[in-house]
């Protein structure tokens, strides 16, 4: 559920029209709803309440300041992939001890880093990583705690280009491999291996491969307890599903429902890592309509907002729903097809093709709904075009968390 609802045939998010913030604050224009927003992260914390797991928010979904430090404010915990992720979990003042930091190309310096910062532990992606990792640690004086991410070979059922637990993916380390690293585990003095991390892909709709995945490492825990090798945690990562189109995906409940059994056995502590469960019906893409344009075998909604600022669509070919701010009366009599198009100088560029459209006209807005996860986080500067404004809702009042670009900022590190 979100809080973007029709009032009277208009669109408002929480208490406020999104009209007038189109109108106030201009387009293309981000607007999240805090309440939506918040409701996600405390469904996810009930479901799995029996077990208290460590939620780590994972920033790449949208890495706003605001959105971070609204969800550490909560309890939530951060998962991180870049140096400059680890940066905004520092300036959002996410305490260290909750924060987890995945990637298969951390670089020395970013590594020193969290190191220094003190992370709650690395996901580990390779034999190599960990021994750089070990090296690292060594030369500042350090242990550090890492977990070692299961590649589990699993078919996640989604997007090819989301999906991380097949073993031809570039994503963790095959069984046997992480248990011939776990028996060696001695030789890496300045390491703690104390969890395993497993995340099969983005946008899974259905239970069964997360079972089938966490299934395979619970019987893997066993066999290194077999051994006497001991861990402390399982990071059972994320990729909820949400809808965008027609899906039906599990709500949290039941996705605890099906796995918390599975993960008591464990007797391990669980972090989860969920990104786009969270933020992806929390927030929409505001954008003008430009100009209407009719071809022989086309018509064309030209709108101020494009790729740079929404490449889902470009990239993957996903589906978002297209909604008029200001429904019209009627507007069953007047549905028709087109394509919704940006004004980047690419083919690829367009928001929805032979989309059943109510009739708009130029100078109407539109919403592009469940775009808070992987829409601003993604966007470019490509053309040359400044990147949107970000606005938070909260009841019936509007801030902006992020200020428009100018044309200064586009130039801002250039040297002539």
């Amino acid at each position: 559920m979100h809080d973007f609802k029709y009032k009277k045939n208009k669109l408002y998010c929480e208490n406020i029209k999104v009209e007038d913030l189109a109108k106030k604050f201009s387009t293309p224009l981000y607007v999240y709803s805090y309440h939506t927003l918040i409701d996600h992260y405390l469904k996810l914390e009930s479901a799995f309440s029996e077990i208290n797991p460590l939620i780590c928010y994972s920033v790449k979904a949208n890495s706003n300041l605001s959105i971070l430090k609204a969800l550490i404010a909560q309890g939530a915990g951060l998962d991180i992939v870049s140096g400059g992720e680890l940066f905004r979990a520092q300036k959002a003042a996410c305490p260290a001890q909750r924060i987890v930091y995945a990637s298969v190309g951390k670089t020395d310096q970013e590594i020193s880093a969290a190191i220094g910062r003190g992370i709650l532990f690395f996901n580990v992606e390779s034999l190599a990583e960990l021994k750089n990792i070990n090296r690292i640690a060594q030369g500042l004086n350090k242990i550090t705690r890492v977990a070692i991410r299961i590649n589990p070979d699993v078919e996640a059922k989604t997007h090819k280009y989301i999906s991380t637990g097949k073993i031809t993916n570039k994503f963790g380390i095959d069984l046997d491999g992480a248990y011939k690293i776990l028996l060696l585990r001695a030789k890496f003095k300045n390491l703690n291996i104390c969890g395993l991390h497993i995340h099969i892909g983005s946008q899974i709709t259905r239970s069964a491969p997360f079972v089938q995945a966490i299934k395979k490492v619970s019987n893997f825990i066993q066999r290194l307890k077999s051994q006497g090798i001991a861990l402390e945690y399982l990071n059972i990562g994320g990729g909820l599903g949400i809808i965008y189109d027609q899906e039906a995906p599990q709500t949290a409940q039941i996705y605890a429902n099906e796995i918390i059994p599975l993960l008591k056995k464990t007797g391990l502590k669980i972090i989860m890592e969920p990104g786009r469960f969270i933020m992806g019906n929390a927030g929409i893409l505001v954008v003008k309509v430009l100009y209407i344009k009719h071809t022989p075998k086309k018509k064309f909604i030209i709108v101020d907002g494009g790729m740079n600022d929404l490449i889902r669509p470009a990239l993957y070919g996903a589906y978002h729903q297209i909604l008029p701010v200001r429904y019209p009366l009627n507007a069953k009599r007047y549905m028709q097809k087109a394509d919704i198009v940006g004004p980047i100088c690419e083919s690829g560029d367009f928001l929805a093709k032979e989309r059943l459209m109510a009739k708009v006209k130029e100078g109407d807005y539109l919403a592009v709904m469940g775009a808070g996860a992987y829409g601003f986080s993604m966007s470019s500067n490509y053309n040359s075009r400044l990147r949107a404004a970000e606005v938070m809702v909260v009841k019936d009042k509007a801030v902006v968390i992020r200020k428009r670009e100018t044309c200064e900022d586009l130039i801002r590190n250039e040297i002539i």
